[in-house]
């Protein structure tokens, strides 16, 4: 039997206005080679300014999963020779970083937690970008001196499925405190994954193997399973020390497999030594106040969710995990919608409508204030669920109309006037004389035939609440 030893580290791109060290603009869709200037092309002369956005934005990081924020940090020079870092180095944080030790709790699958140590978070710059086209190759610097946070866990990670769950429990955490976009398609919230085996009891790591440049929450599990399942299967065969080696190795997708990339350097041969050009960091106390502005984070809304609103403790990690999806969420409560059925039709209704349209919350045709008024018309009595589910898809195809509008359009205001039902249930009961003795004699479950047959003579628009009272009144007299 073998254990699963994880280690991540995840780059993610500051949301700053400029770049690091200069005042170029960071823009993911501007031009190639537009956003640049000779500080961060590397020019001689061209000296670096450290951006004190960036340094309060990761400050920030650090207090929200309670870690230490050095009041004192520096930037090294860590050497290393590709296409797209123009001055052969990168200026990164080694011996001092921003943010020291702190830690973060994931959610299991069996409803336990897990607490994730994370070794430190550190302010780099970014490299360009390679493009290749056929036989050339192109180098777009727009992205070189881009501010990153990196944030290194610690070996503790013992799954695929707790590398995953690490992932987005960060990644909600960036959202929340408003430091990044995290967009993983355009690469602000990317990861490198260590990964070693060793045999269970064996207190010694086996030899790390480092999966370069994640984007993807599937394929970074299935990279893990697949890495892992390669150590374990040499292990095994007797070929461990021949096939697994230190190394960098890239992700497949077509093949689903990890490839070889290149051997994977040591700390020492980056050459790390403090930037000449750039002081240490000493943050002001305007600076640890501004950082300080932490707004409520995720497990502060699933405690306030379950204490408050009475929801599920699953529900609210379904709600909180996603930034947009909660703020969804609660202005549906601000319209009227009670807590238990705001989560019903969040998660149920509307994000099924959504996924089947391929959207996302944020780009949901429904506002949240629509969905949370047309909650209220079923809670008042006003629409059925059923009469609401119609009204949902309608307004996923018309979103300019109002819930009131489209229920008088539909038809589907429900029937609650004791009169009218009580009219619709004598009819119901004369044509039925048969049933109606029989169930008064003992064959009760015909009430489920009479309701039905009463909800089709109101073509669907009866209370059924009303329904259910006043008939089961007519069939006792």
């Amino acid at each position: 039997m073998f254990e699963t030893i994880i280690g991540l580290e995840v780059h993610i791109q500051l949301n700053t206005a400029t770049k690091l060290f200069c005042s170029c603009p960071t823009s993911f869709a501007a031009h190639q080679n537009s956003n640049t200037c000779p500080t961060c092309l590397a020019l001689p002369g061209a000296l670096p300014v450290v951006n004190k956005e960036a340094v309060i934005k990761a400050m920030r990081f650090g207090y929200a999963i309670d870690a230490e924020v050095n009041r004192r940090s520096i930037f090294n020079r860590k050497s290393y020779f590709y296409p797209d870092s123009p001055s052969a180095y990168q200026i990164s944080q080694f011996d001092i970083p921003i943010v020291g030790k702190g830690h973060l709790t994931i959610d299991l699958e069996d409803e336990t937690t897990k607490t994730i140590g994370i070794t430190r978070a550190h302010l780099e710059a970014d490299a360009g970008k390679n493009m290749h086209e056929g036989s050339i190759s192109k180098v777009d610097l727009n992205r070189a001196g881009t501010p990153l946070l990196e944030i290194v866990s610690d070996p503790d990670i013992r799954s695929a499925d707790e590398a995953v769950r690490y992932l987005k429990k960060l990644h909600a955490i960036v959202r929340y405190l408003d430091i990044s976009d995290a967009n993983m398609q355009e690469g602000s919230f990317r990861c490198d994954v260590n990964v070693s085996i060793r045999p269970k009891g064996q207190e010694a790591f086996g030899t790390r193997v480092e999966i370069k440049n994640m984007n993807s929450f599937r394929f970074i599990a299935q990279a893990i399973q697949y890495e892992v399942q390669r150590q374990i299967e040499a292990y095994e065969d007797g070929v461990y020390d021949d096939e697994v080696w230190q190394e960098t190795r890239l992700w497949d997708v077509d093949k689903g497999e990890t490839r070889s990339m290149r051997g994977k350097e040591e700390s020492a041969d980056y050459r790390y030594f403090p930037d000449p050009d750039l002081r240490p960091v000493i943050v002001t106390e305007a600076m640890i106040e501004e950082a300080r502005k932490i707004p409520e984070m995720p497990d502060e809304k699933v405690t306030r969710y379950i204490g408050e609103l009475g929801i599920k403790r699953y529900d609210a990690l379904v709600i909180t995990a996603d930034k947009e999806l909660a703020v969804y969420f609660e202005a549906m409560l601000a319209e009227g919608a009670p807590a238990k059925m705001a989560v019903t039709w969040l998660t149920s209704e509307l994000l099924g409508r959504l996924n089947k349209a391929g959207l996302a919350i944020e780009a949901s045709p429904v506002p949240a204030a629509t969905l949370g008024q047309l909650i209220a018309r079923i809670e008042d009595g006003t629409i059925s669920g059923k009469g609401a589910k119609e009204a949902l898809d309608h307004l996923m195809e018309h979103p300019e109309s109002s819930v009131d509008e489209v229920i008088g359009e539909l038809g589907l205001k429900q029937m609650s006037d004791d009169g009218a039902i009580v009219a619709l249930i004598d009819e119901v009961l004369a044509a039925n004389s048969d049933k109606v003795e029989e169930y008064r004699g003992g064959k009760e479950k015909l009430f489920g035939f009479f309701v039905g047959q009463v909800m089709k003579a109101s073509r669907g628009t009866a209370n059924p609440a009303k329904v259910n009272e006043l008939l089961k009144a007519k069939l006792a007299g």
